[in-house]
């Protein structure tokens, strides 16, 4: 039996793994070799699919699946709490990029509907490509990965607005006002009847499922209300993709969103490669070696006019030139909604052929370069600020900093002093050790949000590039005693440490970084202790766990030490083991546990020793009963256990093991 749709499909996920396979190797996300494999294997490639609306349509379906995991990554009540970077800072974006496009496209000579049509588009960036670089270079938490974050989340947002607003652009009514009330009226509807389902029956519905403890029966119910949702607002005149975000909203207001994410992840994985295999499969190669001038220098146009009005936007919102300038560079790509609002685009007329082509090519190649650009926006933001200006103008650009001088001491007056730059977690904890400890400390940081709660919370602060020469002089670095550089920017904290080092040779300098590979490089650039995030999660588990076999904090402190000592190269030995005694018990054959009992209440609360028999009916000897800070070694057989005790268990491990399965059960 022939079947052209598992032949396509074969031959879409092979040739996709081996280009994806290629990109991995020099970095590419593989978004881009989704995108490559359409063009090669599309009609104006090599002409290998053959049943290209099949394909179509499991990437629709792509596409429902991804504004379903949206929705429930948002929630209703993180929707009704967006932060002000997401509101007024996406806003701005998106707003100044359609108000340029539409200036620029209609001076071209395009309809003005066509014309705000494109800047619908061209606001959108790529969420799938940014947040999968920022994770990988550990840049979610930096101050520009912040603000990208946020402008991203808010195009998401309001990606849904621009997909209701599409039939009325293209004028699919003779009385426009007739048709933004029945719009508002069908919206209303479907939120309040989603408001109903997910307050009242989806938790019900999840629960009765989830209690059947079948894992594909709760997969096939979170699908089934994904595409019953869809489908709903598709009915309802709405499009398959808001439904579908609905959906999503509707499953976050239940105690069961993370586990329904998890399921639908690896089915929107599949599917969204479709959706960008598809749109490669759009792209018309002929006509981009016809207009590739035309489309380069769009492309060009693009990454400099999305550039500016998001680093525009960044230095409004207060933050400095550097950072600014980073966070720009990540957005300047158009992103895969862009792709889904071109679709109805062209189904209502608003892009012409020609347009629709120079606006796939355009996006592809934003897309394509992305990787690369912000590989190097360090590099190029360091280069635009040593651009040839005035000195005047130069520093202020550099420095653009807001002191703080109600909550900081003169310069003049620090001496031997702690310096903390950056106030996230361990920022905040040092700064109320040092506060408690009397030692006088000041505090460097960059998010204006959370120099307000520094000023709110009386914390000496600034507001600043840490390796700005104007910042670390307000800092009196040459006089500090200790500086900790605890941010998540591996490439601002070695230009902070070769700027602090450069002036200040006795500081004792303490550095946070993400992974034990960088102690080294940063050791040899000056730094007097790295802390690798990586190295001390890992002291933590085999602490806790070497704690719950009962080997001797002592021996845990000297085994910890040594590999201190060492720089870690003790975690880092041919075989991966930790060296030292890792025998639990000196008695063969034996182990000790302890049990919470409110982690088993239905088994053990209310019941005394004697009715659970722990050695008689189950093998194992209960040592001691820990209840409130005292200890019960005289166990009793009346003793009735309480919620919260901890029981110490002695066994082996075949004994333990039919414990347990006693307590499961």
């Amino acid at each position: 039996m022939h079947t052209p749709l598992l032949q396509d499909v074969v031959l879409i996920l092979g040739l996709s793994v081996l280009i994806s396979v290629l990109f991995f190797r020099v970095k590419i996300p593989a978004i881009i070799a989704f995108l490559a494999t359409g063009i090669i294997a599309g009609p104006y490639g090599l002409k290998l699919i053959s049943v290209a609306g099949e394909v179509e349509q499991m990437a629709e379906i792509g596409v429902i699946f991804l504004l379903f995991v949206i929705g429930i990554e948002f929630s209703i009540k993180g929707l009704s709490k967006v932060g002000r970077i997401v509101l007024w800072g996406g806003l701005m974006q998106v707003g100044g990029t359609i108000a340029l496009t539409f200036l620029f496209c209609w001076q071209l000579g395009l309809p003005y509907t066509e014309s705000v049509f494109m800047g619908f588009l061209l606001s959108l960036s790529s969420t799938a490509i940014v947040l999968k670089m920022l994770i990988e270079r550990g840049e979610l938490n930096a101050p520009h990965g912040r603000i990208a974050l946020a402008i991203l989340i808010a195009q998401d947002i309001i990606v849904v607005p621009m997909m209701l607003v599409t039939p009325l652009i293209a004028g699919q009514s003779d009385n426009v006002w007739l048709s933004v009330g029945e719009l508002l009226l069908r919206i209303i509807a479907v939120v309040a009847i989603v408001y109903v389902l997910a307050r009242f029956i989806v938790p019900f519905v999840l629960r009765q499922v989830v209690q059947t403890k079948s894992r594909e029966l709760f997969i096939l119910s979170t699908v089934v209300m994904c595409f019953a949702t869809a489908w709903f607002t598709s009915q309802m005149g709405l499009s398959l993709a808001l439904g579908a975000f609905f959906a999503g909203l509707i499953i976050s207001e239940s105690e069961y969103s993370h586990q329904a994410m998890a399921n639908i992840i690896p089915f929107r994985e599949i599917f969204i490669s479709f959706f960008f295999v598809s749109i490669g499969m759009l792209l018309d190669l002929s006509f981009f070696a016809d207009n590739w001038l035309v489309v380069i220098a769009l492309t060009l146009l693009v990454v400099v006019a999305k550039s500016g009005i998001n680093m525009l936007v960044a230095i409004i919102l207060k933050y400095p030139p550097r950072t600014s300038i980073i966070a720009s560079l990540h957005l300047f790509q158009v992103g895969e909604f862009a792709f889904v609002l071109s679709v109805a685009g062209m189904q209502y007329e608003l892009l012409q052929e020609n347009t629709y082509q120079i606006f796939l090519s355009v996006s592809i190649l934003t897309m394509g370069i992305t990787p690369f650009v912000i590989a190097s926006a360090t590099h190029i933001s360091d280069f635009l600020i040593r651009a040839p200006l005035p000195k005047e103008v130069r520093n202020r650009l550099i420095a653009r900093q807001h002191w703080l001088k109600e909550t900081q001491k003169p310069k003049e007056e620090l001496s031997n002093h702690l310096i903390i730059i950056g106030y996230g977690v361990n920022g905040e904890n040092l700064a109320r050790a040092a506060r408690t400890a009397g030692i006088p400390y000041i505090v460097v940081e960059l998010d204006p949000e959370i120099i307000e709660k520094c000023r709110r919370d009386g914390v000496p602060v600034i507001f600043g590039d840490a390796a700005a020469e104007e910042v670390l002089a307000h800092l009196a670095v040459p006089n500090a005693g200790v500086v900790v550089i605890a941010i998540s920017d591996p490439d601002a904290t070695r230009r902070i440490l070769s700027a602090i080092r450069h002036i200040n040779l006795t500081a004792y300098i303490v550095v946070r970084t993400r992974y034990v590979k960088e102690v080294q490089s940063l050791l040899n650039m000056g730094a007097d202790e790295v802390i690798p995030e990586e190295f001390e999660t890992s002291i933590e588990i085999f602490t806790r766990v070497l704690m719950h076999y009962l080997v001797p904090r002592n021996d845990i402190e000297e085994l910890t030490e040594k590999i201190r000592e060492g720089n870690y190269s003790m975690l880092r030995d041919n075989t991966g083991a930790i060296a030292g005694n890792r025998s639990p018990l000196p008695i063969p054959d034996m182990e000790i546990i302890v049990l919470k009992v409110n982690r088993a209440r239905a088994k053990l609360v209310g019941k005394s020793i004697g009715e659970i028999g722990f050695r008689s009916n189950h093998g194992v000897g209960l040592l001691a009963v820990q209840r409130e800070g005292r200890f019960f070694t005289r166990l009793e057989d009346n003793l009735t256990l309480e919620f919260d005790d901890k029981l110490y268990l002695a066994g082996n491990a075949v004994q333990m093991a039919r414990f347990n399965k006693f307590l499961v059960s």
